[in-house]
């Protein structure tokens, strides 16, 4: 058996667990999109479902309910926009802001897509034995690092342990 560093660490390397498991999956999403021809990167799967949702709307109102800083929004809507799934335009009230919305290439692409979608949902629900607990521990951390960041509490943590 094949020894695993960052499993054995157990809660000390939660971040590391979950980044590994967040970098396979994107690998194997990756991987399926190049061998069926799809043009597209994992990471842009949340700003097609927001956009089909939502229409047009601003790299903010993209960001806010994603929780991504503004500046990894532009660079992710840049290269959707580059490969012709975005169109972007500039507000008619504000000329600073971008009016983001799906092109007709995505428009065209949605029905593949959300079929790919599925299959990957459905092949995520298999995985967790359809036990859908490990999202309450998500959204519990989550909560957690909204009321009160990681930096500030490893920081409390760090000068209890110093006396400072």
């Amino acid at each position: 058996m094949d020894f695993d560093f960052i499993k054995d660490l157990g809660y000390k390397a939660l971040d590391s667990r979950l980044k590994r498991i967040s970098d396979r999956m994107s690998h194997d999403v990756r991987k399926f999109y190049k061998e069926f021809g799809i043009d597209v990167e994992p990471n842009w799967y949340l700003i097609f479902m927001l956009l089909q949702k939502q229409g047009e709307i601003s790299i903010t109102d993209i960001a806010e309910p994603l929780g991504y800083s503004h500046p990894s929004v532009v660079v992710i809507v840049k290269k959707m926009a580059d490969k012709g799934y975005l169109t972007i335009k500039r507000d008619r009230a504000d000329k600073r802001k971008q009016i983001i919305s799906l092109s007709s290439k995505s428009t065209e692409m949605l029905p593949q897509l959300e079929r790919v979608w599925d299959s990957c949902e459905k092949a995520i629900l298999k995985m967790l034995s359809e036990d859908l607990a490990i999202l309450g521990y998500l959204d519990h951390i989550d909560q957690e690092l909204k009321n009160d960041s990681f930096h500030h509490r490893f920081k409390q943590e760090y000068l209890k342990s110093t006396n400072l």
